[in-house]
């Protein structure tokens, strides 16, 4: 892409326009259309269920990869396509694991920790509850710890990421 067509982009965007979903062609009903719903691909559990041990287990994702790829593959064969697709649910299921849950939708930053699980709420690149500015979360993980911030879109776009962070990359 050249940098006018770049900026044309980025122009776009400020603008809030998407060329993908164009507002006029969105805005009024334009007849039936379907969507997809999957829900719990939740990665290890056929493992934990089949031994009986739901508490653990989760260390095997072989059967559910190869089902999540089935349902891909099925879906980008229908047609028509469907006008999007939602997956929700559990994700996976070696929560003994799982140090940290990432989410969204509050639109705004915002979190806590329970039992040595942490909860981070990221705030949105779209609109704004707080007082946070528009922006993503940076999270960086290595085999000792999960380092996650907050950047705003304009930060990350100037600065890049800092060089803690960018360290931690490096680390083999």
């Amino acid at each position: 892409m050249s940098a006018a067509e770049e900026g044309s982009v980025f122009h776009r965007a400020r603008g809030r326009t998407l060329d993908a979903f164009p507002a006029e062609k969105e805005s009024e009903w334009k007849g039936p259309f379907y969507f997809i719903l999957g829900a719990d691909p939740q990665f290890g559990l056929m493992k934990a269920w089949s031994t009986g041990d739901c508490d653990n287990g989760g260390d095997e994702w072989e059967q559910e990869i190869r089902l999540t790829e089935q349902a891909v593959q099925a879906i980008n064969r229908l047609n028509p396509k469907p006008k999007f697709f939602v997956l929700c649910g559990d994700l996976i299921h070696a929560m003994p694991g799982v140090k940290v849950v990432f989410s969204g939708h509050y639109h705004r930053n915002a979190g806590g920790t329970y039992q040595n699980l942490d909860m981070v709420v990221s705030s949105a690149i779209g609109c704004q509850l707080g007082r946070d500015p528009h922006g993503l979360q940076v999270v960086v993980v290595t085999a000792e710890k999960i380092v996650h911030r907050y950047y705003s879109l304009d930060e990350l776009s100037e600065k890049g990421i800092e060089g803690d962070l960018m360290d931690l990359i490096k680390k083999k």
